[in-house]
């Protein structure tokens, strides 16, 4: 039976360890905004320097390219992209620290794996609402890679941001589960 879970960020892999694929949470706390050239940045920058412009621990990612202010917002919008182009670096990044990420759409199995590795978990939000997502967001800064225009990286206050457990920690993946019972 999934539940309704009120998280506060950043996390701990504690705090995400007795969450189950299903689980409906609010998200309240940071997040940064990554995509596919901010992850092949992020992972330049764990090669060169060993860390990001951002306390990696406990941090949770949002991939997404927020659009600039509107409507008395800090953005008009922000929606989830395809969370499989950032399979290629997320078990790496779940490694160096990182507890969640929201996305949307099915992962690889190296994720999944990577969930269970390192007790981390990928989060799926809705597509196609990033006006209405926008207004969970309080406050968005910027924080590096602006010449990346929209996939700069971001850190983004959330306030009871909406999300869904797509792949626990114990590896349940939502949409696999979703796809054999419509078999």
């Amino acid at each position: 039976m999934s539940k309704s879970v009120s998280l506060t960020l950043p996390l701990t892999r504690e705090a995400v360890a007795d969450l189950e694929a299903g689980d409906h949470v609010l998200l309240s706390g940071p997040v940064y905004t990554m995509r596919d050239a901010g992850h092949e940045r992020a992972l330049q920058c764990l090669q060169d320097t060993g860390r990001l412009p951002f306390d990696l621990e406990g941090a949770t990612l949002f991939y997404a390219g927020p659009t600039p202010a509107a409507a008395g917002r800090p953005l008009g919008s922000v929606g989830p992209t395809t969370a499989s182009r950032m399979d290629f670096a997320t078990p790496q990044l779940f490694e160096a620290g990182i507890v969640a990420c929201i996305g949307k759409g099915k992962r690889s199995p190296a994720v999944v794996q990577a969930c269970q590795d390192t007790g981390s978990i990928y989060l799926c939000t809705v597509g196609g609402v990033a006006a209405l997502l926008a207004k969970a967001v309080t406050e968005s800064e910027l924080i590096g890679w602006e010449d990346l225009g929209t996939e700069a990286l971001r850190k983004l206050e959330l306030k009871d941001f909406p999300a869904y457990v797509a792949i626990d920690t114990k590896g349940r993946d939502l949409y696999r589960e979703i796809e054999a019972a419509a078999q």
